[in-house]
């Protein structure tokens, strides 16, 4: 049945509007408040037992020789620059308030001649998230420790400034514009691998990602859980960015935060008169404004349409979207399934087990012309769920308030779940899922999803509204 546009238009729009009856009550209770190279614990480290030693030593086999063999000659460079650097090293550590054990550990480094010292956010996230539970410390190169105070942070760019009770020697500088790089050129990570002790890595430059939302260096050079925080500097000892994080699927694959948004986040920590005793408000301004730049960029012109079947469907795929087709399609096979998932590579983090900032969509076609009307109604119904959103307990999250309704977009009719939790640290942040069904054919259905993670209110109904609308019948 065709409906009117005005009735379309309204319909499309209620199943949206109507989660915010049900969030009322959640958000109510809700608070005001590449892998990352953020360390885990390691395991002891265990020394085999050595072999004792013959009373006469083995002779030589075939073409061995008694010649003990020649190592190769360490880089004056990374020597050079490691004795000029590790005064100005050091190791920050996470700590329990209650009993003072280890929670992770990170690098960081001292600026100039002062006290403050750069490292990641993600490294200092415990203390600024949970004050109350977690304390800093950092050891130095020579073994001298301290406590550590948090200044400011840049959750968006994984930064922080933290200050200790020692000056620096003078030698990382931040510099005042940023250090032109050439690809190929080589770099020098510096920091604690594993807590370990404190290393030098060589590496080179190999520009910037172009698939994350931020601006970050890619470092072909070994940058290990432990060495977040710590800095990579130039030949000549210039900070040209800080080691942040590492891909698993690849080798060599590190990244790193270019220097200039250190020389802004050091700019404010100086400024202010004193630092923020509660770091969460701050943390939720940094998200609101990063999900307002997300979903502007998200939704700058219309979504692209693909078809699938008889179906359109929207998608978005550029810089920071990549999309990926499957299916499943054999001749015996009693029914096929072709699918499209479009996401995010990249997310803001928050915590060890919270990341948000990301857009993520799916769609898949089911059809089959073997089955029995009824058997694919039954096919369809089991991979429609709705029971699947907020099926663990989060507490992070609020339950997920849901609204179901049946709709009819332009030319196709739907049924469409929103479900919708709020954040309780950060207040005026939603977590969005919309799932859509078609309705209109017995031997074919297209099911949709769209996750939103870290929305505001009226940003997550645009996006879902836009998602929801685009949905149609391809023309026959």
């Amino acid at each position: 049945m065709r409906f009117p546009s005005a009735v379309r238009a309204f319909a499309v729009t209620a199943v949206i509007l109507g989660a915010a009856a049900s969030l009322a009550v959640a958000a109510g209770k809700a608070g005001t408040a590449a892998q990352r190279a953020k360390p885990a614990p390691q395991p002891p480290l265990v020394i085999p037992p050595a072999t004792p030693p013959a009373t006469t030593p083995p002779a030589p086999g075939p073409g061995e020789t008694d010649e003990t063999a020649a190592l190769p000659t360490p880089s004056s460079a990374a020597q050079t620059l490691y004795s000029a650097a590790r005064a100005d090293l050091l190791q920050i550590r996470m700590l329990l308030r209650n009993g003072r054990s280890q929670s992770s550990v990170g690098s960081g480094f001292l600026v100039g001649t002062g006290n403050l010292v750069l490292t990641n956010y993600h490294v200092v996230s415990q203390m600024a998230l949970d004050p109350d539970v977690y304390v800093g410390a950092y050891v130095d190169t020579d073994g001298k420790s301290g406590p550590v105070e948090l200044l400011a942070v840049d959750v968006l760019h994984d930064l922080a400034v933290v200050r200790v009770d020692r000056d620096g020697t003078g030698f990382f500088k931040v510099p005042d514009k940023p250090v032109k790089l050439a690809q190929g050129q080589y770099l020098y990570s510096l920091g604690n691998p594993l807590d370990l002790g404190f290393a030098i890595s060589e590496g080179a430059y190999n520009g910037i990602v172009t698939r994350s939302f931020y601006e970050q260096l890619i470092f072909t050079g070994p940058i290990n859980s432990g060495m977040s925080g710590g800095p990579t500097v130039t030949a000549a000892g210039v900070v040209a960015g800080v080691n942040v994080s590492k891909r698993r699927d690849g080798e060599l694959v590190s990244f790193l935060v270019p220097v200039r948004y250190a020389q802004e986040l050091l700019r404010k920590a100086e400024q202010q008169p004193h630092p923020p005793k509660d770091f969460n408000p701050l943390i939720g301004q940094q998200l609101l404004a990063h999900q307002r730049a997300l979903i502007d960029r998200l939704l700058a012109e219309p979504l692209s349409m693909r078809a699938m079947g008889p179906y359109q469907v929207p998608v978005r795929e550029s810089q920071q979207l990549r999309c990926w087709g499957r299916s499943n399609f054999r001749a015996e096979a009693e029914y096929t399934l072709d699918a499209v998932s479009c996401a995010m590579e990249a997310a803001v983090y928050v915590s060890d087990s919270q990341q948000t900032g990301h857009v993520s969509m799916t769609h898949q076609v089911l059809r089959s012309s073997a089955l029995h009307p009824l058997q694919f109604a039954v096919l369809a119904s089991s991979r429609f769920r709705v029971d699947s959103i907020g099926a663990g307990r989060d507490t992070r999250l609020t339950r997920p308030a849901c609204t179901e309704m049946f709709v009819h977009t332009a030319t196709l009719p739907v049924r469409a779940v929103t479900c919708v939790r709020a954040y309780r640290k950060f207040a005026g942040l939603y977590n969005f899922t919309l799932l859509a069904a078609s309705t209109d054919d017995p031997h074919a259905s297209l099911q949709s999803r769209l996750d939103l993670a870290g929305v505001s209110y009226d940003n997550g109904l645009r996006a879902t509204r836009a998602f929801l609308s685009a949905l149609g019948r391809s023309r026959r």
